[in-house]
Order: C-alpha cells, then sequence, then structure tokens
C-alpha cells in the first residue's frame, strides 16, 4: 500500500488500476483527494498520506509518504477519527500559524493489524480496555455489566475496524496466555480454517511414483536431511556424488499442492513465514503438508524440486541443472549427529559415511571462497527451554558448527543457482552500510578497546576487526555490534546484490513449507522450464507490493517470537524482584539496556540509573517486571572486573 501512494504522488494511471487499487480511489475521491490529469490519478494539495503513531498522552503524529515533509504531521486526539497505531491513513493538513504541520485524519486506508489486544481496568466505578502496545484507555463495546463479571486483567481481542470484542484470551496472570498474546498482538493464528485442512487432507500421506512419469526418479541416492533434533518438517534434502563433484539439492515441491489462490494459498499468502516457540511452531501450511505430504521424511517417496550443481576442480559451479524429481531420503540426521560423524568419521553406512564427509571438504572450499567477498560471524542464537508448568525452565545459546556450516553453504549454492534463473521476481537483498553507521560501530569497537581504521574495503575491515576479537576473545560480542551496524536483508523484486554473503544476486529457494517467498519463487521457476511467458507474467502481477508484505510479515513473525520469550522472561523477573545478576551493556544510545549473563542469558532491561560502554560487565538488582508490556527494570547495583 505504501508503495501505491507513494506512486500516486507522481500519478498513476487509470488503465493500470487493479480492483482493489480502484476501490481506494472511487473512497479518495469521495473526500476530494484525488484527481484525475490526463488519464492519471494524482492526490490533490492539502492531503497527505503516511503511517500514524500515537504517544501515551493520546496525541496522532503521522510519518508522511511525501519526502517533502521532513518532520511528523501532528494530529490532535480530536482530530484521530478512531485511527489506530500504526494504521495508514488520509490525513487534510489544517490552517495553523505554527510551524509544525497539523491535520486532521479523514480515513483509515490500511490498518497496521487487523487486530489488537487490550486487558481489562477498573478507572473510577467504570471498567475500561488498556491496550497492551500503546497502553491508551478506550471504553469496551460491551456492557458495564458484562465487563464487570470478568476478573480485572482479562486479555481481550478487540477487531479494529469495529471494536467489537472478538475473543477472550484468558487473564494476565495465566502463564499460558502469552502465546495467545503474542499471536494475537501481531493478527497470527495458530489454527487453520476447515477448508484449508481439508485441502491438505485431499493430498494423502503417500507418493505413488507412477503417477509422476515427467519426473527424474532419485529414489535411489543417499539422500540425506539435517535439521535440529526437534525440528518436524523437512525441506530439504541433499546428496553429493563424490566422484563426478555433483551436489544435489533436493527441495520440498510445495507449489505442486499449493496452487496460486486455493485456500491454502491465500491463508500462506497472509501469513508469509511460520512462527517458531520454544514448544511448538506456528506453521504457514497446515500440518499435514508442512509435517506430512510435502516433509521429506526418510524411507518415503517425495515430490521434490531438485538443483543438480557441478563443480569443477577449482569448486565453481559449471552446470546448473534445475529438474521435477522423486526422491527418497535415506537418513534424518539432526546436526549433532553429523558433528559426531564429522569428528569420529565414523558412521555404520560407509557410503553415507563417505558421502558426508567428501561433502565436508567440499563445502570447506566453497566457504573460504565466499569468505574473500563475504562475511563469517559467529552468532548465537537464544534458545528458552519451559518447564511442564509453561515457566521459563532454562536458556541456552545455539552456535553454528560443522554440521551448520555443511548444510548452510549447500543451501547458498541453490540460492543462486535459482537467482542466475530469473531477471525479476523476488530476490533477497543486503544492501551494504552507510558511513554513519561505520562511525557509530568503530566508536563503540574503541570503546572496549578496538581500535579499527576505517577501510574502503568493508570486507578487510571487518576481517581485521574480527581477528583483534579473535585474540581477545570476544568475537561473539563483536560480530553482535557488526551485525547490528548492518541494514537488514529484504525481499525485492530485482536484484541489488547481497552484501553480507558476498553475492551480486541471490534469492531464497530452500524452504518453501516455512517461507512463502520460496514458494512464490518456486512456481516462477517452473513457468520458466515451460517457457509459459504468460504465466510468468501472471504470476509478477503486483510482484512489488508482495515482497513490501513478505519485508513486514517476516519482521512481525521474529516479533511474536521474541514478543513469547520476553513474556517468560518477565514472569521470571517479578519473582525475582530485588535480587542482582551478571549482565552486561548491551544499548547505550537513546536509552541503556543491559543483557542477562548469569545462569540464565539473554534477558532484556531497562536500566534506570547508569550509563557505560556497550559490553561492559555490571551487577544489575532486578527493581521491577511488568508481564503486560513485556519488561523488566533494573538498576546497576556496580560494574564488575571482566
Amino acid at each position: 500500500m505504501k508503495l501505491f501512494l507513494e506512486q500516486l504522488l507522481k500519478g498513476i494511471p487509470k488503465n493500470e488500476l487493479n480492483s482493489k487499487q480502484k476501490e481506494l480511489i472511487r473512497n479518495l475521491k469521495m473526500l476530494n483527494a484525488v484527481s484525475l490529469y490526463k488519464d492519471h490519478y494524482l492526490l490533490n494539495d492539502g492531503f497527505i498520506c503516511g503511517k500514524l503513531d500515537i504517544s501515551l498522552k493520546g496525541t496522532g503524529y503521522i510519518s508522511v509518504f511525501d519526502k517533502k515533509f521532513t518532520s511528523d504531521v501532528l494530529v490532535e486526539n480530536k482530530d484521530i477519527q478512531g485511527a489506530k497505531q500504526g494504521d495508514i491513513v488520509l490525513a487534510k493538513l489544517l490552517k495553523t500559524k505554527k510551524s509544525r504541520k497539523k491535520a486532521k485524519i479523514l480515513m483509515m486506508i490500511e490498518p497496521a493489524f487487523a487486530t489488537s489486544v487490550v486487558y481489562t481496568k477498573k478507572v473510577g466505578k467504570e471498567i475500561v480496555g488498556v491496550n497492551i502496545k500503546s497502553g491508551l484507555t478506550s471504553k469496551l463495546k460491551a456492557t458495564q455489566k458484562s465487563l464487570k463479571s470478568l476478573s480485572l486483567g482479562t486479555l481481550l481481542k478487540i477487531d479494529n475496524k469495529t471494536d467489537e470484542i472478538v475473543e477472550v484470551l484468558g487473564s494476565i496472570d495465566d502463564v499460558w496466555v502469552d502465546e495467545k498474546i503474542s499471536l494475537a498482538l501481531y493478527d497470527k493464528n495458530d489454527t487453520f480454517s476447515s477448508t484449508c485442512e481439508d485441502e491438505a487432507k485431499s493430498y494423502g500421506d503417500a507418493v505413488d511414483k507412477s503417477m509422476y512419469k515427467d519426473r527424474v526418479d532419485l529414489t535411489e541416492l543417499d539422500f540425506c536431511t539435517i535439521d535440529p533434533v526437534d525440528a518436524k518438517d523437512f525441506d530439504d534434502a541433499v546428496y553429493f556424488d563424490s566422484k563426478n563433484r555433483t551436489l544435489y539439492v533436493a527441495i520440498a515441491d510445495v507449489s505442486e499442492y499449493v496452487a496460486p489462490y486455493s485456500a491454502i494459498d491465500k491463508e500462506a499468502k497472509f501469513r508469509g513465514f511460520s512462527i517458531y516457540f520454544p514448544h511448538k511452531s506456528v506453521p504457514m501450511l497446515p500440518r499435514n503438508l508442512s509435517e506430512n505430504i510435502c516433509s521429506l521424511k526418510p524411507n518415503l517417496d517425495r515430490l521434490a524440486f531438485c538443483f543438480k550443481i557441478t563443480l569443477d576442480e577449482n569448486f565453481s559451479a559449471i552446470k546448473e541443472e534445475l529438474f521435477k524429481a522423486i526422491i527418497n531420503s535415506k537418513v534424518r540426521f539432526n546436526y549433532d549427529e553429523v558433528d559426531e560423524i564429522l569428528k569420529t568419521k565414523k558412521y555404520e553406512n560407509k557410503d553415507i559415511l563417505n558421502m558426508l564427509l567428501n561433502l565436508h571438504k567440499t563445502t570447506l572450499n566453497l566457504r573460504k571462497i565466499r569468505l574473500k567477498k563475504g562475511f563469517d560471524f559467529h552468532t548465537k542464537e537464544l534458545r528458552i527451554t519451559l518447564d511442564e508448568d509453561g515457566n521459563l525452565k532454562s536458556t541456552r545459546f545455539e552456535t553454528s558448527t560443522p554440521s551448520h556450516d555443511l548444510i548452510e553453504d549447500c543451501m547458498l549454492l541453490a540460492n543462486q543457482a535459482a537467482a542466475k534463473r530469473i531477471e525479476k521476481g523476488i530476490f533477497r537483498n543486503h544492501a551494504a552500510i552507510d558511513n554513519k553507521k561505520i562511525e557509530f560501530l568503530l566508536m563503540d569497537l574503541a570503546s572496549i578497546g578496538i581500535d579499527a581504521k576505517f577501510d574502503k574495503n568493508i570486507v578487510k575491515m571487518v576481517s581485521n576487526i574480527q581477528n583483534i576479537a579473535d585474540e581477545m576473545k570476544i568475537r561473539e560480542e563483536v560480530d553482535k555490534l557488526i551485525i547490528k551496524a548492518q541494514k537488514k536483508a529484504e525481499y525485492a523484486p530485482l536484484p541489488e546484490g547481497h552484501f553480507g554473503l558476498g553475492f551480486d544476486d541471490y534469492t531464497h529457494f530452500t524452504s518453501p513449507i516455512r517461507r512463502y517467498s520460496d514458494l512464490i519463487l518456486h512456481r516462477l521457476l517452473k513457468a520458466d522450464l515451460e517457457n509459459d511467458e504468460k504465466l510468468i507474467n501472471y504470476l509478477l502481477l503486483n510482484i512489488d507490493e508482495t515482497c513490501i508484505s513478505l519485508n513486514k510479515l517476516e519482521r512481525e513473525a521474529d516479533k511474536v517470537a521474541y514478543d513469547f520469550i520476553d513474556r517468560k522472561f518477565a514472569r521470571w523477573a517479578v519473582e525475582n524482584i530485588g535480587q542482582n545478576f551478571i549482565c552486561y551493556i548491551d544499548e547505550n544510545t537513546n536509552i541503556t539496556t543491559a543483557r542477562l549473563d548469569d545462569k540464565l542469558k539473554g534477558a532484556r532491561i531497562f536500566i534506570t540509573n547508569y550509563t557505560c560502554d556497550v559490553l561492559t560487565k555490571v551487577l544489575v538488582k532486578i527493581t521491577d517486571a511488568d508481564i503486560i508490556s513485556a519488561k523488566i527494570y533494573g538498576r546497576v547495583v556496580k560494574k564488575l572486573d571482566v
């Protein structure tokens, strides 16, 4: 929607509007906000479109899409007209003698979220709802009698269009309500409609090879999957023919089962990505697809979309073949098992053992070549474990191991090969670090004793920084600062390169079970294989807006998972108010935050009395914790010697 409204500033041809855009234009015309000039629709002077932010005091601020506006436009509470935090709105500028521009909202163009979550609170004699995200209080569309029958702190899901209560989620005191809150805050569902479930079940549980004569039969090859120990959906399998230096990367052929505009496809497009909680997943596709017929389970025939990549003696891809196949994975490995095999060089099946060892040697060389232009980050991903009551039990950091690297480099080869086959579609782009962020990075590094100099060759500069960090034994912490300084990778219809990986063209091909981007790409690649230009053009309709939507959905999926973890930490902190814990300073710009680095790790704590350099070890006393906002507050007791 943002892209469309930005184009409206320059003029949009009347004959290029789709049905949804035509409806919006009709509504804008009724408000005299657009005019038709030379068969182009233009936004009239005096009107603005942008994203609404609302302060705790109830004042609104519009971040205007027109770049002529260098600062936000103020909207007084009386002029917000029921719009919500994050909504995209149309507003009319008001005449004012003050330099700060003001506006009145006329129309909510697109809601940030279809629903919001409030908790009940007594104000005077009345029960009202307090929005969990914004903290704003509002009247609820329900009788006071019915509201008073609920215990205070009851969580309600509200329809943002009608303000009606659509679901009672539970009580804030219930540990198991955290999952419902995190999902509801971002419009996510953990169930599928009966239509989606019926569609998924209609494909059955087994693949009959005889029905797919047009596919390449690879069932005799020793494919294997390598995933986390608790994985339930397996969307990639690999086989390496070491004699011919040929790598097969087989990916679950989801597009065979999910047709464009089917019920499952519409739901998958709405979700965008699977969400992973510590105790369960919320899949993008119904489980009968994601964990059954699409999943490359061991010893079962499965449909796959496969890259066959032949390497020369210098480990460059000299031939990349793409085709539809049938495979039969022989082993389902987890990362720990493969790490043990690579370490001991022992496994009962000698053919698979030799394949893994040879593939490992090959991927080590591939990685070495890639890191001449790309980066190697030692990252840690926080994992939490819950007890049987749903409370925080333990935390751990999952780090990259040889098995992770092996499968990652196989996937990178396939993703690169896929990117080469399309000129327009869906690419994964990553922009270079801008100079301002490099300045801040170098300042942060100087504060911890790394005196790094700016170098136009960013890869060389980062490599030098990492070498110093290795000597100081703070590599993971420094890598985190470097990653923080970089821009986020995003989806786009045209290739702009991937700075972090050092690739000219890159896309996502390897996870269609859990990423809608990959499913779109599979459809495009199949149309390309069949030289179906008409289908390609059909699939590319509105691809710009689809990419924007996917970037938004990706951020939301991450936020859901982070929000859930924050809630578990907040409940833990409530039980530990007054206790001291070892932490390190995580941020010190606009606010100061610390990260828990004690027996439990990873919780973010807002520091109220102290600021110092990032990564400084400190002892923090927890002073308060708010389960509703999922925030923990503390004060530094003392600085710790490293």
